[in-house]
């Protein structure tokens, strides 16, 4: 039976021990004694489950937006090199929405 991370950490100990039980991997020797924390990461390690929530980004070029982003930071730069502080919160803006929109974004 295939299992997912997010499965897992919903089950209780009990269920997780019963998961270890079946499984012969070096990573849950000692399965009775760990706690769940342990255990879950244990449990992962064996199956080679990821642990780790992968963000979807939706409706964007992340790409594009990150260029972007780099480039309005050389202006920054130069900007506060010039003490145009006029210039330097307009761009600061720039990035601030730009950032704000990858984060949105993600589901």
């Amino acid at each position: 039976m295939e299992h997912t991370y997010e499965e897992l950490k919903k089950k209780t100990v009990a269920d997780l021990r019963e998961i270890a039980s079946g499984i012969e991997h070096e990573a849950v020797k000692g399965y009775t004694q760990l706690n769940k924390e342990h255990l879950l990461k244990a449990i992962c390690d064996a199956l080679n489950i990821d642990m780790y929530a992968h963000h979807e980004i939706v409706g964007i070029d992340k790409g594009a937006i990150k260029a972007k982003i780099k480039a309005l930071k050389v202006k920054r730069d130069e900007a506060f090199e010039a003490h145009d502080h006029a210039q330097l919160k307009v761009v600061r803006r720039k990035i601030h929405r730009l950032k704000r929109s990858l984060r949105r974004a993600m589901v």
